[in-house]
């Protein structure tokens, strides 16, 4: 889900069996929010294949055919449920790629809040699984088509994307629109914004960064610095988030939290972090090869299937401290897990988690 809080899920109630998978998920989650020294986020990468190509990513350079079988992934999400995860994104290069893609969706779905990211193309093939999800992210850069296939690299990619938001949108499924804010659409956020909550679809946004390590043992590599995309205009950045915070007030569509807008607002006004990362405490990443690190852009630290073991050693302390210490990048869900990473942040988190649990009921 990434650099948001959950909001109320529309969810299509189909059966009373059903009713119950939801509102149990919704009460664990709830729990184990509030439960101290558990992580509560994690992203896996369940696949490095991509049919993009978008001009700010490497991913597609450096596509792999290796990957966890199913079952395989499936025992690892249990693993992540034990550890006390509440919300996973499925992501890749592009997760609906796979194609047990609907096997995993449908299990992760049943243990987490549960995101999955598309980037347009394959999520209309995809609409039985992804019923089951709480949100369906796509990624959409622009308004003007022939911008934003400029930056996918990929002719046809728009009017793929927003076919597809469209379709999942009427379908009932909890679509959502992803852009990521860069110079090349930083002055358009604001339209993209309102062009589709105004539609009654969710707009939440990632951010242009880049990988600042050489190592060559970092978990994936995201790429190094493109100049078309870097953000220039700074003032132009801090009233961005000036005007998606007043644009809360009236507009609850948009998810990013006002604490997130206020940390970007600083970094970009002052060049000031008012936070200190907590990867490996709250969230962790994991690669198509099951492979673990607190963030991407460090060694890899171990496997999913060793997490019972390795998750209160000396080493993860250790690396905890290491990853606190470190200012290397601006990734939203980074800075969102760090910044909701204390008690109060995660009775935030589960309050909208209940919200869900209320919805179910009431329905």
């Amino acid at each position: 889900m990434c650099f948001k809080s959950i909001k109320t899920a529309t969810i299509d109630i189909h059966g009373a069996k059903y009713l119950t998978i939801n509102f149990r998920k919704a009460s664990r989650i709830a729990i184990s929010a509030l439960t101290p020294n558990k992580p509560h986020h994690a992203q896996w990468m369940i696949t490095r294949k991509c049919n993009y190509r978008c001009r700010g990513c490497n991913v597609w350079k450096e596509q792999d055919k290796r990957e966890l079988s199913t079952e395989e992934v499936k025992r690892g999400l249990d693993i992540l449920k034990d550890l006390g995860i509440v919300e996973l994104v499925i992501s890749g290069g592009d997760p609906l790629l796979r194609k047990d893609a609907p096997e995993i969706i449908k299990h992760a779905s049943n243990l987490f809040v549960t995101t999955v990211y598309d980037n347009g193309s394959m999520a209309k093939q995809n609409l039985e699984a992804l019923r089951n999800v709480d949100f369906v992210a796509i990624s959409i850069d622009s308004l003007d088509p022939e911008k934003n296939d400029y930056i996918k690299a990929v002719p046809g990619a728009w009017k793929k994307a927003v076919d597809a938001v469209e379709t999942l949108h009427n379908e009932g499924i909890n679509v959502s629109v992803t852009p990521t804010i860069s110079q090349l659409n930083l002055y358009e956020i604001v339209d993209i914004t309102n062009h589709f909550t105004q539609k009654g679809v969710p707009v939440w946004y990632c951010l242009y960064t880049f990988d600042q390590t050489g190592d060559e043992n970092q978990l994936f590599r995201i790429g190094k610095a493109n100049d078309e995309f870097i953000i220039k205009d700074k003032q132009a950045m801090v009233k961005l988030c000036d005007t998606l915070i007043e644009m809360k007030k009236k507009n609850r569509n948009i998810l990013i939290t006002t604490k997130l807008l206020q940390a970007l607002r600083a970094l970009f006004l002052e060049g000031k972090r008012t936070w200190e990362c907590r990867a490996l405490q709250n969230f962790l990443v994991l690669d198509h090869l099951g492979r673990i690190a607190g963030c991407h852009n460090h060694n890899f630290v171990g496997s999913v299937f060793d997490l019972p073991e390795i998750w209160h050693s000396e080493k993860f302390n250790a690396l905890r401290k290491t990853y606190n210490e470190c200012s290397q990048c601006s990734y939203l869900c980074y800075i969102f897990y760090s910044l909701y990473g204390s008690p109060y942040g995660n009775l935030m988190l589960a309050k909208d988690q209940w919200k869900n649990a209320r919805f179910l009921l009431e329905r």
